[in-house]
């Protein structure tokens, strides 16, 4: 049974040009966790000396702070408008003092968050104060002075879509309250890593990295790349090539750099190439020796690239990768003796306490794990940090949430559980489908579940029999392949709908339109190509080291959507800017996006919502941040596509603007909500105001939105912290201008 309440709300009225609203009048409806447990973090910074303290950075779901070793976590900044955290430090003179840089900078989807500068905290984590760098959208690395804790350097990657002047290496002297860029390559260059000297503070190295990401392609490596010494502190910085090679006569991609606690001069290099190259120097790098050449030790080298160097042991050296290499003769010879797993897979940064080198921390794509013993066993920590690509419910009691985790499968949870409020993690299941994509239920049959996978994978899954069949458009394998070679082009996460109005029939979208009418069993094209098919955004990706693997497909499908009032018009959007529609059930297409005002050319059109009341009616979302635009375009049609209305989104102006989703009430006509790159607004007038909705909810890519109609519950689902339901959404339905101005309103129970 649904919790009946009634709610008196005491309202604020303010007066400006235009009618603003306050998200205090729904002051009692809270957001509540519903699951699932995971995912990925690549952060990790412990309390030198004390083992009970260590702070985890995820890489879409803010910092997490144990004080008992790992038994329990809290989330620390969820009072920021950040999610993403690219780095962590400790000021090794003052463990109060805790930086945080946002943004993610191991890249090998377009889904990576972006974040809005730096953070320091001065409490060991309870309060955080932005510092600035609000341009510096990806932080791959801080370092705080061992003994002055107003001096720090910040390592800036950029946003990576495109040349931008705040890349680099900067440093404060002031604790934060200054900054002065140190070191500045170009403007396609910026730092992926960087290492200090623990003796000799002046001496600071930065790995720099020449990479560009587009919807269509990741192209990593050029001559920016390479690593760089400064001997004064940043003032002067001098490029390391003797016997290190990079520069203009042998570009390279993405590098990393670490320096041997006990004994500073010995450093070592992870540099991608067409075979990935560790190299070691015994001089604090005035020259250097390659030590293995090994495509194990940068798999994927966008992603992973990281070597790190034990704090005891100037020999004992560690790569981090999709498993992790281990050497304890300084490089010479390498084994994977580090426990289940390597302790953990598709790891991303490792610590060991300055003084403890027995104590060690590895950030991964699974979470988190601690070691006590050099590695021996492992202590495995899951938090509640999943990234959900997309969400749906079913119509049972209490009904189901379905969705897609990066990392892992299509999942099943109830909305609610006996046991009580909490819903345990364990319940959630999985229901076939991978990593990427959705999971629909059959609007016919609440027993059916369609889930996707990465290169055009789709399972019909039954619950009854927990039994599942393929029913892929076409049994061709993409990896590897350069979208141009492929017959059907498939997004990562390429749209599936399912009919409302017809049982058994159901879409798919590559560069086309596929249609089932027999539940998957055969399929057919139904249109043109729906995309600009432009070839230069069909080449093989990844740059120095290619990289295949369908993840920056160019010219293809993004999102379709049927409409629920007309049976025939279906909707199709692209990620290279075009939005198409049929009323005629594919028959005949009329390209919409051309009468699109301010319409970016290579946006992804991100979503597409048909109204609830009016065929004629659509809303959509255009997302072109990784073209280097981040401002939120969302449209409204009245006429089936033939003109336009650009709807003023006026949200605070931020990094993370744009719009990842966009979801119309299907009660009351003029509610709408949307989902940014940190957050959830609506509006209760058709887009005219727009208001952040937290309540519980903490900051993270909004990447779904569902409402379920038989209990009026909104669900969410983040890119970052899982799925949230707030309980009941029949207050804001109500609010209106009428409400807004009153004095004192009853909602309905």
């Amino acid at each position: 049974m649904k919790l009946i309440y009634l709610a008196l709300f005491t309202l604020v009225t303010f007066l400006c040009e235009a009618q603003s609203f306050n998200t205090d009048h729904f002051s009692q409806l809270k957001f509540r966790f519903i699951g699932p447990d995971g995912n990925r973090a690549i952060a990790v910074v412990g309390e030198p000396g004390n083992p009970a303290v260590s702070y985890l950075g995820a890489a879409s779901g803010g910092i997490w702070k144990t004080e008992d070793a790992g038994i329990n976590w809290k989330p620390v900044f969820d009072d920021t408008d950040d999610s993403s955290i690219g780095a962590l430090a400790i000021a090794p003179s003052d463990h109060k003092q805790v930086w945080a840089g946002t943004g993610e900078t191991f890249l090998i989807r377009p889904a990576h968050a972006v974040g809005n500068g730096v953070y320091k905290s001065s409490d060991a984590g309870k309060t955080w104060k932005k510092m600035g760098l609000d341009k510096s959208f990806r932080i791959s690395r801080i370092i705080v002075h061992p003994t002055d804790t107003n001096v720090v350097y910040v390592g800036v990657l950029g946003h990576t879509h495109g040349p931008q002047q705040e890349k680099g290496v900067y440093k404060t002297m002031d604790s934060g309250k200054t900054w002065e860029k140190v070191l500045f390559v170009n403007e396609n260059t910026g730092v992926s890593d960087m290492a200090i000297d623990p003796k000799n503070p002046n001496t600071v190295y930065a790995a720099m990295w020449q990479v560009e990401i587009k919807t269509w392609n990741l192209k990593s490596g050029g001559p920016g790349s390479g690593i760089y010494r400064s001997k004064d502190g940043g003032k002067t910085w001098t490029p390391l090539r003797n016997g290190l090679e990079s520069g203009p006569s042998h570009p390279v991609g993405k590098t990393s750099v670490d320096v041997a606690y006990s004994n500073p001069k010995v450093l070592y290099a992870l540099v991608e190439d067409k075979e990935p190259r560790l190299y070691r120097s015994e001089n604090g790098g005035d020259s250097w020796k390659l030590m293995q050449q090994d495509h194990s030790m940068a798999q994927r080298a966008a992603y992973y690239t990281r070597v790190r160097v034990s704090t005891q042991d100037e020999n004992r050296v560690y790569t981090i990768n999709v498993s992790m290499k281990m050497s304890k003769d300084g490089g010479k010879s390498w084994s994977d003796e580090l426990g289940p797993w390597d302790a953990g897979g598709d790891n991303h940064d490792m610590w060991f306490d300055p003084t403890d080198a027995s104590r060690i921390m590895v950030a991964h794509d699974g979470c988190l794990n601690m070691s006590f013993n050099y590695g021996k066993s492992w202590e495995n920590i899951n938090l509640p940090v999943a990234q959900m690509y997309n969400i749906s419910v079913d119509t049972r009691v209490p009904y189901y949430v379905y969705g897609n985790r990066q990392d892992a499968w299509s999942y099943r949870g109830p909305s609610r559980y006996l046991g009580g409020w909490n819903i345990p993690l364990g319940v959630w299941h999985g229901v076939g489908g991978c990593e990427s994509g959705d999971a629909k239920v059959d609007p016919f049959d609440n027993n059916i579940v369609w889930s996707q996978c990465y290169d055009g994978g789709l399972d019909v899954f039954d619950l009854t029999t927990m039994q599942m069949r393929d029913v892929r458009v076409w049994p061709e394998a993409g990896y590897g392949y350069a979208p141009a070679d492929l017959k059907y082009r498939w997004h990562w996460n390429f749209p599936v709908v399912l009919s409302k109005h017809t049982k058994g029939k159901g879409w798919a979208g590559s560069q086309y339109v596929h249609e089932t009418t027999n539940a998957g069993q055969s399929w057919k094209v139904i249109s043109l190509d729906l995309t600009r098919n432009d070839k230069t955004h069909q080449q093989s990706s990844g740059g120095m080291a290619g990289d295949n693997l369908m993840t920056f497909d160019g010219s293809t499908l993004f999102t379709m959507a049927e409409s629920p009032v007309q049976e025939g018009v279906l909707w199709t959007g692209s990620n290279d800017g075009l939005l198409h529609v049929t009323r005629d059930g594919g028959r005949s297409w009329f390209k919409a996006s051309d009468f699109m005002p301010d319409l970016p050319k290579w946006g992804t059109v991100r979503s597409i919502e048909p109204s609830n009341f009016d065929a004629s009616t659509c809303y959509v979302s255009v997302d072109a941040h990784q073209d280097g635009d981040f401002s939120a375009y969302v449209y409204k049609t009245t006429d089936m596509g033939k003109t336009w209305k650009r709807l003023a989104v006026n949200i605070p102006s931020s990094n993370s603007n744009f719009v990842h989703q966009i979801k119309e009430d299907p009660e009351k006509q003029g509610l709408l909500w949307i989902g940014t790159d940190n957050g959830l607004y609506f509006s209760p007038d058709d887009g005219a105001n727009w208001i952040r909705f937290r309540h519980g909810l903490p900051p993270a890519p909004v990447f779904g939105i569902a409402i379920q109609k038989q209990f009026n519950d909104l669900v969410i689902g983040t890119y970052g912290r899982g799925i949230y339901i707030l309980d009941d959404i029949t207050p804001i339905r109500e609010f209106t201008n009428e409400v807004q101005n009153s004095n004192e309103f009853l909602f309905t129970p």
